[in-house]
């Protein structure tokens, strides 16, 4: 959410969504659960809430070995701060502000600038990685925290005293956004702490930072504005929602609402097609100020700006003078994150949902195979392949369609002239092929184990009818799809199954609602964070995680380990790979409807938040951060 001006990603601008012919995947459930139940298909929190209790569900439910979560669930409800399980240490790592180097300046709310945020931590905090130093190890206690920052909020970061101009918040806003990358170890007490001096640590931000291009639509004239005639030189990354850490050592971070910063579309050249084509990812719904100080996001000015963004961008870690890339060959769309794995026949496959009202689940297989002895190699393997999207099938089945140029109807006739077009345009190549509209497709994860994909599908109060599988006439809630592969990632169809369904009234043990970024532990366990946006206030819950059980009788079942402040999101959950710390995101505290909350009962501001966490000094605003939790001598 931005701004509290509205939930962009509740926007839908996808057509296929309001015409009655589009089979969605909601209808498909509706169509399918009652025969799936009889078989044994559908998961035990699904019947849970068709049958209204746990007993019933129980008896369908698989008998496999269960690996349990041993913590005591915390309270729902809503405060001011953090909450977790009794037996367990929470720490703030680091906040928005931070410095990142020994001679970076410290944070002073008051008295903010581009040149100082360039050198600090960055605002709303989201996704975290880790790459372990030295690389490949399996148990460090050194590493390099990868974070994206997704993007900011005009009225919680300055103060509102007249002392910064238009032009000097946006391009504060710009310096805060786009990823972090900071040497952290661990110390005998198993807390980690950020190294200042290290020579890896790295602000990669919207403002300044080069990032290069490849791929089918690099160079391609769509690409090329006046400031980049080439088509491959582009400045900065923003909107980075969430991402994933490839098996060769790199950080992918993706771009999502990138909407929100290009404006004036009203005085835009109406028949230049990149204008109509902007609309299509909810260009003109709502815009930050950018475009009124920076001609790149006018789109009367630059048309084609809006091109260079919505990617997945590559980073190395590892190399602090290595130029970030834009991987066009995965297709450009609202990228929520990007989960990679190798398949068995040794070709890398990312996963990659579009978040955003009845968009689409995206999966990409590369040209080439991973080489575990020529890191250098591996470094283009995200440059070229094959992107397919989902369609979910009424069977129980469901099939990936090449996105290919000149099949499946993506040809001229259509208004694709290349494989860059296709690329470009992925959101109209999937409607073209016959993707299935999902509920905002969100994080997508791979289990460690059984190749089985988890998808979250966050919401979508859209939806005009209830059904059997959202038995509420709006899906207000969300759900978990469950695909199997078979652990074979270039197998043109798998099966599907829903894991659970999101829930706010208890009819099932949990209660989790909208889910949005997964993680699974050291354990092969599952777990989920939420994004209510405004409609926490519908569950009287802040947003938390939640770990989620996914075989045996309690299959579905979700339990409450983390809840965070009000107005606040929790994002980003990493675990080492000891699992002996968990990091968490805590993003934008204070900021969705404190309006709604009895114990404060209205909008926040920078100088009158809700909570003031995680400092709770009058004189500093709430600040995004990172949580690192533990439990003395044992695992998460």
């Amino acid at each position: 959410m931005q701004n509290e001006i509205v939930d962009i990603e509740d926007i839908a601008v996808n057509p296929r969504a309001q015409n009655s012919y589009t089979v969605t995947l909601s209808d498909i459930i509706e169509r399918n659960f009652s025969r799936r139940v009889v078989m044994g298909g559908m998961g035990a929190a699904a019947m849970s809430v068709l049958i209204g209790g746990c007993d019933g569900a129980e008896k369908n439910a698989s008998e496999m070995p269960v690996k349990s979560f041993d913590f005591e669930e915390i309270p729902h409800g809503v405060d001011e701060n953090i909450h977790f399980p009794k037996g367990y240490e929470a720490d703030i790592l680091i906040r928005w502000g931070d410095p990142l180097h020994a001679d970076a300046p410290n944070f002073d709310p008051y008295a903010q600038s581009a040149s100082k945020q360039a050198r600090q931590f960055g605002f709303n905090n989201d996704y975290i990685g880790l790459a372990p130093l030295p690389m490949g190890s399996e148990n460090a206690s050194s590493g390099l925290l990868c974070v994206n920052h997704e993007y900011a909020i005009t009225h919680m970061m300055f103060p509102d005293d007249g002392s910064l101009s238009g032009k000097d918040k946006s391009d504060i806003e710009q310096a805060a956004l786009g990823n972090s990358i900071v040497e952290v170890k661990r110390d005998k007490n198993q807390k980690w702490h950020v190294v200042q001096d290290s020579p890896f640590n790295r602000r990669i931000t919207m403002l300044e930072t080069p990032i290069t291009v490849d791929g089918p639509a690099a160079g391609h004239q769509r690409l090329q504005t006046p400031q980049d005639k080439t088509g491959r030189n582009i400045t900065g990354t923003f909107q980075n929602c969430a991402g994933g850490m490839t098996p060769w050592g790199t950080y992918l971070t993706c771009e999502e609402n990138i909407n929100h910063a290009f404006g004036n579309i009203n005085h835009a050249d109406q028949n230049n097609p990149e204008i109509q084509k902007a609309k299509r990812f909810g260009v003109g719904k709502y815009s930050n100020n950018w475009y009124k100080y920076d001609p790149r996001f006018d789109l009367k000015a630059t048309p084609n700006e809006i091109n260079r963004f919505g990617w997945v961008v590559e980073i190395d870690p590892y190399d602090p003078t290595s130029q970030p890339v834009k991987h066009t060959a995965l297709g450009r769309c609202k990228h929520e994150g990007c989960s990679v794995t190798i398949d068995k026949s040794g070709y890398a496959v990312a996963y990659m949902g579009d978040d955003q009202h009845f968009e689409y689940l995206y999966k990409f297989v590369s040209k080439a195979k991973y080489d575990p002895k020529n890191r250098k190699a591996n470094l283009s393997l995200l440059s070229e392949g094959t992107l397919f999207a989902a369609q979910f099938n009424e069977d129980g089945k469901m099939n990936w369609l090449e996105l290919t140029f000149g099949k499946n109807g993506l040809t001229p006739e259509n208004g694709f002239a290349s494989q860059a077009d296709v690329m470009i345009d992925a959101r109209i190549a999937g409607d073209i092929v016959g993707a299935t509209p999902l509920d905002r497709p969100e994080d997508v994860e791979i289990h460690p184990e059984n190749g089985r994909i988890y998808v979250s599908l966050t919401k979508n109060e859209k939806r005009k009818e209830g059904n059997i599988a959202n038995p509420r006439t709006d899906n207000i809630f969300g759900h978990i799809l469950e695909i199997s592969t078979q652990n074979d990632h270039l197998a043109q169809s798998a099966t599907w199954d829903i894991l659970l369904f999101g829930d706010k009234t208890g009819s099932y043990k949990g209660r989790l609602a909208c889910p949005d970024n997964l993680a699974f532990d050291g354990q092969a366990r599952l777990w989920a964070s939420t994004d209510q946006g405004s409609a926490w206030s519908k569950t009287g819950n802040s947003d938390g995680l939640y770990a989620v059980t996914t075989e045996g009788k309690e299959r579905g079942y979700a339990k409450l380990f983390f809840r965070s402040p009000v107005g606040a999101e929790t994002t980003g959950l990493c675990f080492t790979k000891d699992s002996k710390t968990l990091f968490i995101s805590v993003q934008h505290p204070s900021a969705d409807d404190t309006d709604k909350w009895d114990g404060f009962g209205r909008k926040s501001t920078f100088s009158d938040p809700a909570t003031r966490w995680p400092d709770f000094q009058a004189n500093m605003p709430p600040r995004p951060s990172v949580v690192q939790i533990t439990r003395k001598g044992k695992m998460i």
